[in-house]
């Protein structure tokens, strides 16, 4: 039982994307869809690339950064004195909390 079996049948347009690796994503719009509101690019699902309509210049990604930690993150705010202080204020505060304060030189 396929589309003609069900009654009306909505017009539509059919729009192609490319990404860089020549993967082809078709998408289909409503054909009384402004074309303001059909994205120039998408992300292939083939590649994750984006995708964009034009095959022979297709959207290349504008930069790929490499994962970072948390750790590498709070590195990049703080300087290695300020880590410091902060490990020890809140190592003072746990031996506080946990009766085992010894005195420091």
């Amino acid at each position: 039982m396929g589309e003609q079996d069900r009654g009306f049948h909505a017009d539509r347009i059919k729009v192609c994307y490319w990404d860089a690796l020549g993967n082809e994503t078709v998408r289909y719009f409503a054909a009384n869809l402004p074309l303001d509101e059909i994205p120039e690019t998408i992300d292939s699902p083939q590649s994750g690339l984006p995708a964009g309509r034009d095959q022979l210049n297709p959207p290349s990604v504008a930069k790929l950064e490499p994962y970072k930690t948390h750790l590498a993150y709070v590195k990049e705010r703080r300087t290695e004195e300020e880590a410091a202080q902060l490990l020890e204020d809140a190592l003072a505060q746990l031996r506080a909390r946990r009766g085992t304060m010894t005195p420091t030189a």
